[in-house]
């Protein structure tokens, strides 16, 4: 784990074990809260797992918050829509929540690796001029 000089924000290297690890553990932490949200009454199933999914994306990279998604479709549809703790045929408004899950999670996690590359570039002090560019004649 190393951190980046501006943010401070701790990172893992992407394809590493421990970044799916860490998704492992986000998504067992999203499960929680989502499973508090549940029992107070909410009916969002995905609200919990989205900001992880984008916080994952930051500090793991893409791949790991891409696992992390990909685990998150069947806990939800076996937790926490109803009937709970069974795999039973989505109607079609569930479907249609997870298609639009899956639609928000892709963007949060392109979303989250270009602030993650935004922020490698600024610790190593920005982009540096090349000479000349392309746009500049040198006639």
């Amino acid at each position: 784990m190393r951190r980046a000089g501006l943010f401070g924000v701790p990172r893992v290297r992407p394809w590493s074990w421990q970044a799916f690890l860490l998704g492992f553990g986000v998504v067992t932490a999203s499960a929680a809260i989502q499973g508090i949200c549940v029992a107070l009454g909410a009916k969002l199933y995905f609200a919990a797992f989205l900001p992880s999914l984008f916080v994952l994306g930051i500090v793991a990279g893409a791949p790991a918050a891409a696992f992390a998604a990909l685990l998150t479709v069947p806990l939800v549809w076996w937790a926490f829509i109803p009937p709970f703790f069974e795999f039973m045929p989505l109607t079609s408004a569930n479907a249609d929540s997870i298609n639009f899950f899956c639609l928000l999670a892709v963007l949060l996690i392109g979303l989250a690796d270009l602030c993650r590359e935004t922020m490698a570039i600024i610790s190593r002090g920005g982009l540096k001029p090349s000479g000349e560019s392309a746009a500049t004649n040198s006639q």
